[in-house]
């Protein structure tokens, strides 16, 4: 595998360091507090922390609170707040540039001095004329004649407060014929009359962006002034600034990258703006926005964030990405992590007649290929609902969830059939009265004889719980929106009446779950209660929107046949079905581990080669599917430096509890660079993991004991915190801890 390149910013941060221009790199965040951060302060964020971070240097977080009349503390606190959430840390890094007006104006003073900068009296539209224009040189303002006495007489009284907005401005002295138009005499300072949230009434003058922002970088002794392409131009007026006023080095210097630009979405503060002022959303966290905030309430997780920053790199050209990619990083960073329940948004009621009584079916919370335990008990009785979607009276070609004449599954339970329709006056389908076979339970021996092609989700109907389900969409129907008029007028449906099975309301195993076929969901943070529950969409298991585009095919193609994958309807040529068959029936992989395969000759040759040598379908597909696939994205296939060998080497640790899987995905980081050999890795190492609760009994008890306040809230009813203190003993063990035998263990502990 070719190695990972190197961003351009990390090349001339180490070049930096080489050449000793700098004994220590500090970089530095630096929004404007007039607005929530979005999606692009996401970015900038994990670019300059994550630089600070990665040479041992440390980044400032900087509120840029020069214009008293857009600013606000609640601004601030979402900042911060921001900043923690995505797990950075600015230590005792904060600072306002409100905290350098004295010396900010000092500067200035001496840039007068210098003859190097003069307060112009000109009107607003007359400096805007007097600029000229790409083509054409501009004109420099009379005032620019006046006395470097008569300058500083005037700035002192702007800074009195003797004159009104907009009477006067400081501006440097430059060049009125500059290529560069923002060097043609740019403004320094301008008045403003406002409130200030931190300074008070203390100043009635500003200093513009493109001053305060060079000179805060020089003394909070920044190195590396990271900001996107829109400020490429201003570079000119930073380095002017400084080299002007000759400031004893080390210096800071500015460095552009590209924003982050998402289609059907609007990243500008002020379209933001407009929308939560104009009511069109629901609040600066409303989960439609691209907003920090509203991401967070919707439910994304902070990694899968960051996961999206790393993947589309930092560029140096404009473009523009795909909201798809984000979507995948959540769904990708979910599917790992949370559990699978059954909901049913559009309920339609199930009576089995030949059904009597009640029982509880045992049912795991996570698939077989995802390494976490857990499980929960589903009632089941003679009266269900089932999604109104699964059940067709006149069904498609290519419809296996329930008919008339087709049975189908209920999800973890039994078969049923339908026996009969039951209509209301005005012919819609009030109920389904069916049968089920008794011997035919998931888990057990199946001796029914029938055979299914699908399996649906249901819930009892005494136990269900009553929810309320908010489906979000994107904001905006067009690629590139422009404003209010193309907003999405689907963008928010929100079902009532929902029902869920009773666990996830009373056992809370977790804050978000795959409703299965349906979509990822999280307990909303703000209007959730018991007494009603209320769930946010995050994202679907698919990518609707992709369906919806496509182009129609034509008419000419050849007829391709189908097959049912998680809901959806996908075209398949008949050796792809063949092989998502044998994968699905026969080795028991999940629907879109084989549908992976099925349709990548390359992943499938080689999942089989693998397979031939380690009998473990579901760890082997897993690796293949997501690590395999991963690499390939960024090398031939000819330069692979690991077989199918070292992959079911690799797959039968995990199998034989030798590694965990999260110590195999680092061997496996090892392993595609190196094409060392798996087993030769994890012993050189040491990787081999704990097993024995002898070792493991000791750091469980070190845990509990320095985290009393913990002990006592788990045990009085707050079970979420069992979570933590496993994460804890894994962590104190380098991952290497075997996560069932911890889960067991802390869970007799804490009895």
């Amino acid at each position: 595998m070719k190695n990972k390149k190197k961003d351009f910013l990390r090349t001339i941060v180490e070049n930096d360091l080489k050449s000793g221009k700098y004994k220590e790199i500090v970089t530095r965040f630096p929004p404007e507090p007039n607005g929530f951060p979005h999606i692009g302060h996401a970015k900038s964020i994990s670019i300059n922390f994550g630089i600070a971070r990665d040479y041992n240097g440390h980044c400032n977080l900087r509120m840029d609170d020069t214009n008293p009349t857009k600013e606000d503390t609640k601004y601030v606190e979402a900042l911060e707040d921001a900043v923690r959430w995505l797990g950075f840390d600015w230590g005792e890094n904060l600072y306002f540039t409100s905290d350098y007006f004295s010396q900010i104006y000092d500067y200035a003073v001496q840039l007068i001095k210098m003859g190097k900068a003069y307060v112009d009296s000109l009107s607003e539209d007359k400096i805007r004329e007097y600029r000229g224009t790409v083509t054409q040189p501009g004109k420099r303002s009379k005032y620019a004649n006046r006395s470097v006495e008569e300058n500083l007489d005037l700035f002192e009284r702007m800074k009195k407060g003797e004159f009104k907005d907009g009477e006067h401005v400081l501006r440097a002295k430059i060049d009125m014929g500059a290529a560069n138009m923002k060097m043609r005499d740019p403004l320094l300072y301008r008045i403003r009359h406002a409130h200030h949230f931190r300074a008070g009434d203390a100043w009635s003058i500003y200093p513009m962006y493109d001053f305060a922002h060079c000179l805060s970088d020089y003394i909070e002794g920044v190195t590396h002034s990271i900001c996107t392409l829109e400020f490429e131009n201003n570079r000119d007026i930073y380095d002017w600034v400084l080299d002007t006023l000759a400031l004893k080095p080390p210096r800071p210097y500015q460095y552009e990258f590209a924003r982050l630009n998402i289609n059907y979405t609007v990243m500008s503060k002020r379209k933001l703006l407009e929308l939560v002022e104009g009511g069109y959303v629901n609040g600066w966290d409303d989960p439609r926005l691209p907003t920090i905030a509203g991401y967070r309430r919707r439910g994304y997780t902070p990694e899968s964030i960051l996961n999206f920053c790393e993947q589309i790199g930092i560029a140096k050209a404009n473009s523009v990405v795909d909201v798809a990619q984000l979507e995948f990083s959540i769904r990708d960073d979910l599917n790992t992590k949370v559990p699978r329940v059954m909901c049913v948004m559009d309920p339609l009621k199930v009576t089995i007649v030949n059904y009597e009584g009640s029982e509880e079916i045992e049912a795991p919370y996570y698939p077989h290929d995802v390494p976490k335990e857990g499980s929960r008990k589903i009632p089941f009785s003679k009266e269900l609902y089932i999604e109104r979607a699964d059940f067709e009276e006149n069904p498609p070609k290519g419809y296996f969830r329930l008919t008339p004449k087709q049975p189908v599954r209920l999800r973890h339970g039994y078969i049923i059939t339908c026996k009969e329709i039951i209509k209301d006056a005005n012919g819609n389908i009030v109920e389904i009265k069916a049968q089920y076979y008794p011997d035919s339970k998931s888990g057990t021996k199946d001796t029914s004889g029938i055979k299914v092609k699908s399996a649906i989700q249901w819930v009892s109907a005494a136990e269900a719980k009553k929810v309320e389900i908010r489906l979000y969409d994107r904001l905006f129907k067009t690629e590139a929106p422009e404003g209010i008029e193309d907003l999405n007028p689907n963008s928010l449906q929100i079902i009532k009446n929902a029902l869920i099975e009773p666990a996830v309301i009373l056992e809370k195993p977790d804050e978000r779950f795959q409703f299965e076929r349906q979509g990822y969901f999280y307990t909303d943070p703000v209007d959730y209660s018991d007494a009603h529950p209320v769930f946010n969409k995050i994202v679907g298991l698919k990518d609707s929107w992709a369906k919806k585009e496509k182009p129609k095919q034509q008419t000419t193609q050849p007829k391709v046949k189908q097959v049912q994958i998680d809901g959806e309807i996908t075209p398949m040529t008949e050796k792809q079905k063949k092989v998502f068959e044998k994968y699905t029936d026969t080795l028991k992989l999940n629907n879109e581990v084989a549908n992976t395969l099925a349709r990548d000759a390359f992943l499938c040759d080689f999942f089989e080669e693998a397979l031939s040598t380690c009998n473990a379908p579901v760890t082997l597909s897993n690796i293949v599917v997501n690590e395999v696939a991963r690499v390939l994205k960024n090398t031939d296939a000819e330069a692979l430096k690991f077989s199918p060998v070292h992959i079911a080497q690799l797959a039968k640790m995990i199998e034989e509890d030798i590694i965990s899987s999260k110590i195999a995905k680092q061997v496996f980081e090892d392993m595609s660079k190196s094409g060392e050999n798996p087993t030769q890795i994890v012993e050189a190492k040491g990787l081999v993991q704990i097993s024995d609760p002898a070792q493991i009994l000791p750091v469980i008890d070190e845990v509990i004991a320095n985290n009393p306040d913990n002990v006592a809230k788990y045990k009085a009813g707050n079970n979420k915190l069992f979570g933590f203190f496993v994460g804890q003993v894994l962590k104190k063990t380098g991952g290497k801890a075997n996560p069932k035998i911890v889960n067991e263990l802390v869970k007799q502990k804490l009895i």
